[in-house]
């Protein structure tokens, strides 16, 4: 059965005639109150050996009759939720299989036991087998507080319920358990019964355990008056859950001891880890340990909230966001972008394989820059940071990687995942990476058909797509491999591979790409050497740590570049911002278009080359964009797309075709945004004819919503095209942008662009 699968199908309504809750306490009673609220139509009827508590559970409305006898409150019951303590549930269902015949003939059984393996014995017991109609069930919500007058009707609001069908169960009882707690405003998945108890474990059961420990062993101290008097609210918070129904828990633990005592062993270890570390002073692994816990906290709250985890740092708006942008404005001010992305990835990547400690300055902060920091601290590397653009790595050297525990979660960006591949074909141990929908269907072949040529095992999802699953301990052998399209991607891939392999790699490109990776290598005390259109390096070398300042991001200044190049009296200029000659295509193509555009500044910075450009508006061209500058602006284009729109004549753009294969289909993504506007193009193949309004004394085009398909280069082009539109420009599913460029918006505010953000939520 899947491990996870969330419900297709929503509803608000339960429609069963005769509810019977057995267990009238927080959490039946919760129940009994979230139908109430939710308008149920049918009978509650509760039964609890505490006819108090039957008392006040029909005083306070929530359920209509009941009493202390289940045979007695089974009558034509339509479904039947089993809401006692764990080790009371054998008992509870020897009554009930006593007492089904009186029962409607469709009933269906439910629980809200913690522990599904014992539950699900039980029933085998007591019915040979667990029932088509029994769906065992688990809420993960509760409260210190116990018995029906804590009940609460909004208990189960966005709050997970978690179903353990076995493989035979009806499918209508099923779906009749989904509406159950649907209806309180639950969002219900599924998962196998042992997988359910190992999660529960380490999530649930472990922290109520430790809390229980932490308060009874300071309660003993002769210390405690001070202790509780002074206690901070961290311990309080921590300490909270130690209040809970004690029996519960006693019978909890009991009931899922093994899982339980493999969550301990797992958490004793650890912590005698960090003993070791405390009683030796090792400052290192305690950083590794406390930073590693600190962002993993945001990071997979991120994830189990559909968050950006990088909103946890900056607070971006999330959700469905939209941008509406004003017509008009203007392009004026200095303005310094992030930092460059595929830098900050590879700045991470080989301080981490170094030997002592890199410092990084201007490190960008965005989403799929984090996720590589998250992955490293996966594999025992200890970062500090970021803070405003600076981190702290301490390198392990090329094998001081750990397994991680799970699968490489890289979000949406394609150069982690396929420099990761490289990296992780080189280690000793199995991986797994994996991303976002957006990521899972981009090719991965690419870089996984070379590998294997280098001795690695890789399998791939169907069309070579990820998740990817790499085997660790495979030796590799260098290879030559003569690249059939140009991809710094492939290229960086296959050097890193190279650091673990046997003899020498070398790679030729058929068209120059960016070289950051062989520019770091080497400034990390790598040699790589190059020769024409072929690189290669010597595997078997070590990495030494320095610092690195990561030059702003030319594709990011590229949508400023495109504002100040389209707007009659603009005039930007752009800090600190690389111009690698891999990546200057957006300058080449910008100056052949005919804009005003000057390199001030000019030095380099830890290798690489930086300037602070200067753009001024001057009346723009339509061209032929030059084929072999296209590899050298390939994530340019859609805002070079804006450019051509307001251009006199026609430009045309050939050899294009790895626009179809980012984010999104980026050519045709672009050509249904113009669409919108109203501005004439034709699309091929490879590329794109776009007809420009080169004249300067009216609007280039209308307005309109667009759909960016959730790429932040489409988002963020369609946002600076408004500067020269006769309408608002409502641009949808922007949430992406901070994948990339978490301040975009301010900045484009800064210029004179009125954009506001709209549909977000913090």
């Amino acid at each position: 059965m899947t491990l996870m699968v969330e419900s297709s199908v929503k509803t608000s309504a339960c429609h069963e005639s005769r509810l019977l809750i057995v267990g009238l306490g927080l959490i039946g009673g919760s129940l009994a109150a979230a139908l109430r609220v939710a308008g149920f139509k049918g009978n509650i009827v509760a039964c609890d050996p505490d006819e108090q508590e039957i008392a006040r559970g029909i005083e306070m409305g929530l359920i209509d009759s009941g009493g202390a006898q289940l045979d007695e409150q089974v009558n034509d019951a339509t479904m039947v939720v089993l809401a006692v303590p764990v080790l009371a549930m054998e008992s509870v269902m020897n009554t009930l299989a006593g007492a089904m015949q009186r029962a409607s003939p469709d009933m269906v059984i439910t629980d809200v036991g913690s522990t599904k393996a014992t539950i699900r014995a039980c029933a085998q017991r007591v019915f040979g087998q667990v029932p088509t109609n029994m769906v065992l069930g688990h809420p993960i919500a509760g409260s210190e507080k116990s018995g029906v007058a804590a009940a609460n009707p909004r208990l189960y609001v966005d709050h997970k319920v978690i179903l353990t069908p076995e493989p035979n169960v009806d499918l209508g009882a099923l779906q009749r358990v989904r509406c159950l707690w649907e209806a309180c405003g639950a969002e219900v998945l599924e998962m196998d019964v042992e997988r359910h108890d190992q999660v529960l474990a380490r999530t649930s059961h472990l922290p109520h355990l430790l809390a229980f420990s932490l308060v009874d062993t300071l309660a003993r101290q002769d210390q405690r008056l001070d202790i509780f008097r002074y206690a901070a609210g961290g311990f309080r918070d921590f300490t909270r859950i130690a209040g809970s129904d004690p029996v519960m828990w006693r019978d909890i633990f009991i009931a899922n001891k093994q899982a339980v005592l493999a969550s301990l062993d797992d958490f004793e270890a650890g912590l005698s880890r960090l003993r070791h570390a405390v009683e030796t002073g090792d400052s290192d692994a305690l950083i590794a340990t406390f930073d590693r816990a600190s962002h993993a906290r945001h990071y997979f709250d991120s994830l189990l909230n559909k968050t950006s985890y990088q909103a946890e740092y900056h607070m971006q708006p999330q959700g469905k966001v939209s941008y509406r942008v004003q017509p008009g404005g203007q392009a004026l001010g200095r303005l310094r972008v992030p930092g460059d992305k595929s830098m900050s990835h590879r700045s991470i990547m080989l301080g981490a394989l170094a030997e002592g400690v890199t410092e990084v300055k201007g490190f960008l902060e965005g989403e799929d820059s984090l996720a590589t920091l998250q992955a490293f601290r996966e594999m025992g590397v200890a970062i500090e940071g970021p803070h405003q653009g600076r981190v702290t790595i301490h390198g392990v050297g090329l094998h001081g990687l750990k397994a991680p525990a799970g699968p490489i979660y890289v979000g949406n960006s394609g150069t982690a995942m396929r420099l990761f591949s490289g990296l992780l074909a080189g280690q000793a141990f199995d991986s797994e990476l994996t991303g976002d929908e957006s990521l899972t269907k981009r090719p991965m072949a690419r870089v996984a058909d070379p590998l294997r040529l280098m001795g690695a095992t890789i399998d791939t999802a169907e069309g070579g797509r990820p998740p990817l699953r790499i085997r660790g301990g495979v030796p590799l052998k260098g290879i030559y491999y003569d690249m059939p399209m140009a991809s710094a991607q492939v290229k960086s891939c296959l050097l890193l591979a190279g650091l673990y392999a046997e003899g020498e790699t070398r790679v030729r490109e058929p068209a120059p790409t960016r070289d950051h990776t062989e520019r770091m290598l080497n400034g990390f005390g790598y040699a790589v050497s190059r020769e024409g259109d072929t690189c290669w390096l010597q595997g078997g070398g070590q990495l030494t740590a320095g610092p690195i300042d990561v030059p702003s991001d030319i594709s990011s200044a590229t949508f400023f570049l495109v504002a100040a190049a389209i707007t009659p009296g603009a005039d930007i200029t752009l800090e600190h911002v690389g111009i690698n000659p891999t990546r200057i295509g957006v300058i080449n193509i910008l100056t052949l278009m005919g804009a005003d555009l000057a390199l001030d500044n000019q030095r380099e910075v830890g290798g690489e080359p930086v300037a602070d450009i200067r753009i001024r508006y001057a009346p723009l061209k339509g061209i032929d964009i030059p084929v072999d500058q296209v590899p050298l602006a390939i994530d340019e284009f859609p805002a070079l797309f804006i450019a051509a729109a307001n251009a006199e004549g026609v430009t045309r753009l050939r050899g294009a075709e790895e626009l179809r294969v980012k984010e999104s289909d980026r050519i045709q993504a672009m050509a249904d945004g113009l669409a919108v506007l109203g501005v004439p193009h034709t699309v091929v193949a490879d590329g794109i004819d776009i007809t420009g309004n080169g004249n300067a004394q009216k609007a280039s085009y209308g307005g309109g919503r667009i759909d960016s398909l959730g790429d932040h280069r489409i988002a963020m082009a369609f946002a600076i095209a408004a500067l020269r539109a006769n309408e608002d420009i409502v641009i949808d599913d922007c949430a992406n942008v901070a994948t990339s460029f978490p301040d975009f918006v301010e900045l484009a505010t800064r210029i004179g662009m009125d954009v506001s953000v709209e549909g977000a939520h913090e």
